[in-house]
């Protein structure tokens, strides 16, 4: 059998050609046309703009009748345009098309200047002259098989449409080209792989791909929440940051250490995005990330099947008749979740209190693992400090008043400062300290401030050394 010859007609030619019978695209086996107006457009704008559309596949009879193998959407979607049946929607991307427009004097002199046109809501014969004749002249290319009986060309046909065209959330992902490589590098963090719960058909389709763009655009871009997920990729590629990638990977980082087996399933192909939005809010918490995993936990167990919220619906029943995405059912959704959420927090608070990690966490707003790393420096230091500053038998060295000193421990390794003068000092003029350790923990920090030269005077801009860092602590 020779190998198939390629042959390029100009559009305008091998559209007659269609049009006079000689090429067919009604071969028996061939699928109807299934191209929606939007890729008919897209289409146009690739003709006009001189790019590249792939070959079109044909099977010629020994009688040199030519049947269309692959190729018959474009073939019909082009043929629509030229024969006037196809009019260019309002809802078409990159509607201004570039062109050498013809001038001619008074004199008949020809030149020619750049022009603009736009093409939205335009059919073939209201297009300029010259974009007429730019779409005609295009060049297409074919590659023909010859010697086709019936059966030979319905074998071709399965060939070279044996495959799959993109689902809506694979075309979706085309629209976020600026922060695409930030995406794939957080598909592969281990959240995804092995904390969550998507099928490898999930994976394949482009589901997690919109789970991340959902969840930033959910997190960051809230008041501008789009329900389809091509929406969603564009206003991101045009609005959202680096950063806010890069923060929804370190939130999934911290989940990766938190959520087992047990609360997994949470993070499906439906929810996802608002249970990686409440963590992100979760964050501002400054408490341990254990914590959020307990409330999940809390959450499946009990308050999934029995909490309700104001208007007496369970979590799952909130927006039933409507979709899930739209925007007052995740914003109903969230504000139920928040106020469990905030609830929980507050019954276990005692629980969190005894933790000295995360009561130093919360205390100086200080991320919870350098807090973890830097604890035994914490620990040691104030052991020393108090075992030759404080007098045996001040109520300062009470069990009940160790997280408050260590609090102070660590506030004196970020603002830089020694304790070893100002706590034997404040010892003698303090005998007793609040129970309630936060309330002791910010007086002891304001009777520092008051009695540190160093600190006192940056705050007033007085000793620029310390300024910046001074600064970044709460008060």
């Amino acid at each position: 059998m020779s190998r198939p010859r390629k042959q390029i007609y100009t559009l305008e030619m091998y559209l007659k050609k269609i049009k006079d019978g000689d090429i067919d695209n009604n071969a028996d086996v061939q699928r109807r046309m299934v191209w929606s107006r939007e890729q008919i457009n897209e289409l146009i704008v690739t003709v006009l703009k001189d790019e590249y559309i792939p070959p079109i596949i044909l099977g010629e009879e020994n009688n040199s009748q030519l049947h269309i193998a692959d190729g018959g959407c474009r073939s019909a979607a082009l043929n629509s345009f030229w024969n006037g049946t196809h009019t260019i929607t309002p809802a078409i991307e990159n509607s201004l098309i570039p062109y050498k427009k013809k001038i001619r004097d008074k004199n008949g002199n020809i030149s020619w200047e750049d022009a603009v046109f736009d093409i939205k809501n335009k059919s073939y014969e209201k297009l300029p002259e010259e974009l007429k004749k730019k779409f005609n002249e295009y060049q297409i290319e074919t590659v023909i098989h010859e010697n086709c009986d019936r059966n030979e060309l319905s074998k071709y046909i399965k060939r070279y449409n044996n495959h799959t065209s993109m689902n809506p959330d694979q075309k979706a992902f085309t629209y976020i080209d600026r922060f695409a490589g930030c995406v794939r590098e957080i598909l592969e963090s281990d959240f995804f792989l092995n904390h969550s719960d998507y099928s490898e058909n999930d994976k394949v389709k482009g589901v997690v791909e919109r789970v991340v763009v959902e969840s930033v655009m959910c997190a960051n871009h809230f008041d501008s929440w789009k329900k389809q997920p091509k929406a969603i990729c564009k206003y991101l590629n045009d609005h959202a940051t680096e950063e806010e990638f890069k923060k929804f990977a370190d939130n999934l980082h911290r989940l990766e250490k938190v959520v087992t087996d047990d609360i997994r399933d949470i993070f499906n192909k439906k929810d996802s995005f608002i249970f990686l939005t409440l963590f992100d809010r979760f964050t501002g918490f400054c408490v341990d990330d254990r914590y959020f995993a307990d409330f999940l936990r809390k959450f499946q167990s009990e308050y999934r099947r029995h909490k309700k919220n104001e208007k007496g619906m369970l979590f799952d029943e909130i927006g039933r008749e409507l979709s899930t995405k739209d925007k007052m059912v995740i914003e109903a959704k969230l504000d139920m979740l928040e106020k469990l959420m905030a609830d929980y927090l507050h019954i276990d608070e005692a629980r969190m209190d005894s933790d000295p990690e995360v009561f130093i966490a919360e205390c100086l707003h200080m991320d919870i693992h350098k807090v973890h790393e830097d604890m035994e420096l914490y620990t040691e230091s104030l052991k020393t400090l108090t075992s030759h500053t404080i007098r045996d038998g001040s109520k300062l060295l009470d069990r009940e008043n160790h997280l408050s000193l260590l609090a102070m421990m660590a506030y004196s390794y970020e603002a830089d400062i020694d304790l070893d003068d100002w706590l034997p000092e404040y010892a003698e003029r303090n005998p007793a300290y609040y129970a309630d350790q936060k309330k002791n923990y910010l007086h002891m920090r304001e009777d520092l401030m008051n009695g540190n030269a160093e600190l006192k005077f940056a705050k007033t801009g007085m000793t620029k050394a310390t300024n910046s860092l001074v600064d970044a602590l709460p008060l």
